[in-house]
């Protein structure tokens, strides 16, 4: 990308009602300074290419290098602090009905810096955008919701947070056990030794990764597991039994399965399965 380049995006009025709207994309090849004292009017994200720069925020200065970006809300008063060395930005603005509840849902810092590694889908996105955006219609209402919600989940898979392992990397770290996970869910011995000895670290550990890819313990991830398991049983073999079907899912007796399931489903075994039932 040779040439710096601005897209402003149409926004019609049944646009505003989608929950993302992309508004605008760009590439600067040397970042200019800029002072936002009222910030921009939507969410604004920056991220480096080449070189390093600094955003100025209420709170200091935050550099910015190579793979390197950050989220800002609308209205975030900030400035460009602009290095000697050239440095090249690529950005991305957007809003819409749902975008605070989305990126609050995704768990997306504000005003945080967020780095990925040069083998993710983020270290070349600027390349994939400069190759669309030419074209507005792929871009405009659905299509620009869709292309945001992606942008998003991407940095949520891959981003990196204080040097911390990024989702993808906690997920990949994990797949030999949730592999197992699927065939040994309903064993009465599956637990959090279990799970530390199956990929060779402490349980503590094991902990880490779980939250990190999952926002859950180890016991909520395979309890969520089970649960799903019986849904499958509870419908796919109507012959069986509920305390069968809590014995080969790994419950302690009927009792307890029939209580869980309650809680998390909202009605019982037996009652989520009458509509399946022929």
């Amino acid at each position: 990308m040779a040439n710096d380049y601005r897209k402003f995006f149409v926004i019609t009025e049944t646009d505003r009602k989608l929950p993302l709207i992309l508004e605008t994309i760009g590439y600067e090849r040397e970042q200019q300074f800029y002072v936002r004292e009222e910030g921009y009017p939507c969410f604004h994200w920056l991220h480096t290419i080449s070189g390093s720069g600094e955003i100025i925020l209420d709170s200091g200065p935050v550099k910015l290098s190579e793979r390197q970006g950050m989220l800002l809300a609308g209205g975030v008063p900030h400035a460009y602090q602009v290095p000697d060395t050239p440095w090249s930005t690529w950005y991305l603005t957007f809003d819409g009905a749902l975008a605070a509840s989305i990126v609050h849902a995704l768990e997306i810092p504000l005003s945080t810096p967020i780095s990925w590694g040069a083998d993710t889908p983020l270290a070349s996105i600027h390349e994939y955008y400069y190759h669309k955006y030419r074209d507005s219609h792929d871009f405009t209402g659905t299509n620009g919701s869709v292309e945001i919600y992606q942008f998003l989940t991407l940095l949520k898979k891959h981003g990196i947070i204080n040097k911390s392992a990024s989702f993808s990397q906690s997920h990949d770290r994990l797949l030999p056990l949730l592999l197992e996970l699927e065939h040994s869910f309903g064993a009465a011995h599956v637990g959090l030794s279990w799970m530390a000895t199956q990929l060779g670290v402490s349980a503590q550990h094991v902990n880490t990764l779980f939250r990190r890819a999952f926002g859950l313990s180890p016991y909520q991830y395979l309890l969520q597991l089970r649960l799903q398991k019986s849904k499958e049983m509870l419908i796919a073999q109507p012959d069986l039994t509920v305390k069968q079907i809590a014995e080969a899912t790994g419950f302690l007796d009927a009792s307890h399965f029939i209580s869980t399931f309650r809680k998390a489903v909202g009605q019982t075994p037996d009652v989520f399965r009458q509509p399946y039932l022929k």
